[in-house]
């Protein structure tokens, strides 16, 4: 009889949702050497309870306290907005939890080094929820490199747009709010883009940027409700970024071009990644998330182009645990591999990845860009 693991779920809105529904399925995909359950779920409103019944969780609870001090939870899951990851993690680190938390890993790069710190006296797993890592055509584009088939790679391109904040009467909710989420676009978008420019091509050596916020004063939030808000009658000051792009130089000799907005109209979710080298190149975007456009310097000339691979075989990464091929998997599934990866290095005792190092490194590059904005120059890492 396979092992239970209990877990604990701080949050229940967009990524509660999503980390929920991993829990929910893994099981049925892959082969786990252990049974997640899904015991407690903790949130915040009057229907807690509700959304915990609907979910199929044991029991529920407003207090992250209880979750994190419970004998009986093994992990505790953090989806929950930036502004508490730090206390709910640390408070899990002291009572030898596992933890699995969303991006970006804390509100400071102080408050991530501290994160870090409390893992490591812990001994327990952690991990950061960086789940475009887990998407089977990103697994494929890192295969690529290691395989020697882009060469020396030259570039890195990182666009992430979306254009949920054109429009000047959108509230203004936690994400535009320094003290709740960080940072704008550049923490919340950039976290995911500077993430995979390291699992691409590797650590960032320098960093130079520049920053807008085009709508400064918006609506206050009458109410908010996860990714919803319901504007009041005053305003308040935007004092986060609304655009953010950046040059960076990478330890190999790589360049850097990555550029991250919610101004981007008509764009939902292109999350669009570059990498060019000697021998090959690769793009991917998010809003085609199956597909791997990959070029080859090593083919007859007389069919050089970029390829549009369809990454739905069984030889790619993931793929063989879901569907046969052509039958496409989607934004859930990248959740879905996350959580199997986390579930198995606890059960086995391996290194989970990516970790709250990982968290912290993302977090370092960003810092770096707020800190080369303000002084208009260049500045190392």
């Amino acid at each position: 009889m396979k092992k239970a693991i209990n877990i604990g779920l701080v949050g229940r809105k967009f990524m509660g949702q999503a980390h929920n529904h991993a829990y929910t399925v893994v099981n049925n995909f892959f082969d786990l050497p252990v049974l997640p359950v899904k015991k407690v779920l903790c949130g915040r409103g009057p229907d807690v309870k509700e959304t915990a019944e609907r979910w199929g969780w044991s029991e529920w609870t407003t207090s992250w306290e209880q979750v994190v001090s419970r004998d009986d939870i093994d992990i505790v899951d953090i989806s929950a907005p930036s502004t508490i990851h730090k206390d709910v993690a640390i408070a899990a680190f002291r009572n030898g939890k596992h933890v699995l938390c969303e991006k970006p890993l804390a509100l400071s790069l102080e408050d991530a080094r501290q994160m870090l710190e409390e893992a490591k006296k812990a001994g327990t797993k952690h991990a950061v929820g960086f789940n475009y890592r887990k998407v089977p055509a990103l697994g494929l584009a890192r295969r690529l490199i290691d395989e020697g088939k882009i060469g020396k790679i030259f570039h890195f391109r990182g666009i992430y747009s979306q254009d949920w904040l054109v429009n000047p009467e959108f509230p203004l909710a936690w994400r535009m709010r320094k003290k709740d989420a960080g940072g704008g676009s550049s923490w919340d978008l950039g976290a995911h883009v500077v993430d995979l420019a390291r699992f691409l091509v590797g650590d960032v050596k320098e960093v130079v940027g520049v920053q807008e916020t085009f709508i400064k004063e918006r609506p206050v939030a009458e109410k908010e409700d996860g990714l919803t808000a319901i504007a009041g009658k005053t305003k308040g000051k935007v004092d986060v970024d609304d655009a953010t792009a950046f040059l960076a130089r990478f330890a190999n000799g790589a360049l850097g071009l990555f550029e991250m907005t919610r101004f981007a109209t008509g764009r939902k979710n292109q999350n669009q990644i570059q990498v060019m080298g000697s021998k090959g190149s690769f793009v991917f975007n998010m809003e085609r998330m199956n597909e791997l456009e990959y070029y080859s310097r090593e083919e007859d000339i007389s069919v050089q182009g970029f390829h549009t691979i369809q990454v739905t075989d069984s030889s790619h990464p993931y793929i063989v645990n879901y569907w046969p091929p052509g039958h496409i998997i989607g934004f859930a599934e990248s959740f879905v591999n996350e959580v199997y990866d986390f579930l198995m290095a606890v059960a086995e005792n391996s290194t989970a990845n990516p970790g709250f190092d990982d968290g912290l490194k993302a977090q370092e590059i960003l810092d770096a860009v707020d800190r080369s904005i303000e002084s208009k120059s260049w500045v190392t890492i």
